[in-house]
């Protein structure tokens, strides 16, 4: 399956399914204070089943578009954490987005180092993709440690970027290229 992969500590990293709604929606529950202070304003719904199954059925869409590989880090069942490569465009560009976030008792144990790693391998060896990039809040040190640890570097700060945690706030921009090969698609 594309986009699957076996992470540390027996977690498998595979794309999302509509049938992850319950995890993914127990997964955010767990995870709410700890991801309150770098995620946008949720509606009420995004914290209900109904919610969580209409944000998937969208996500299993793209996916099948090719515009999104939205995974799970899962541990028996239990999703811990997501990581995703957004907004991908082929063509000249051949880049994507990335985000991830795993919930806070797995922070600390390299779990979101390793589905990073993984990802950049997907988005290169099965994607065709040549860059990806990420941001982060400036106080997200901890996820600016991820991504330097996965070859990412700073290239710029971005004013007023994101409209997170009710307010517009500034993000540092980070971009690894994968490989100097010509896109194989599109044009």
């Amino acid at each position: 399956m594309i986009g699957s992969a076996s992470l540390p500590g027996g977690v498998l990293l595979r794309p999302l399914d509509v049938g992850d709604a319950r995890a993914l929606l127990d997964a955010y529950i767990r995870s709410r204070e700890h991801l309150h202070p770098f995620d946008p304003v949720r509606p009420d719904s995004f914290w209900t089943l109904a919610g969580q199954q209409s944000r998937l059925d969208e996500m299993v869409q793209q996916m099948k578009e090719g515009r999104l590989l939205a995974c799970a880090m899962l541990r028996d069942g239990r999703v811990l954490g997501c990581a995703t490569l957004n907004t991908i465009v082929l063509g000249p560009s051949c880049s994507a987005n990335l985000g991830y976030w795993v919930e806070p008792a797995e922070v600390g144990r390299g779990l979101a180092s390793a589905a990073v790693a993984a990802l950049c391998q997907i988005a290169d060896q099965e994607l065709g993709l040549h860059r990806i990039q990420a941001s982060t809040s400036p106080s997200n040190v901890a996820s600016q440690r991820v991504l330097v640890k996965n070859g990412f570097e700073q290239w710029g700060t971005a004013p007023k970027y994101l409209h997170i945690n009710g307010r517009w706030q500034d993000s540092y921009l980070f971009q690894r290229i994968l490989n100097d090969r010509p896109p194989s698609f599109g044009s």
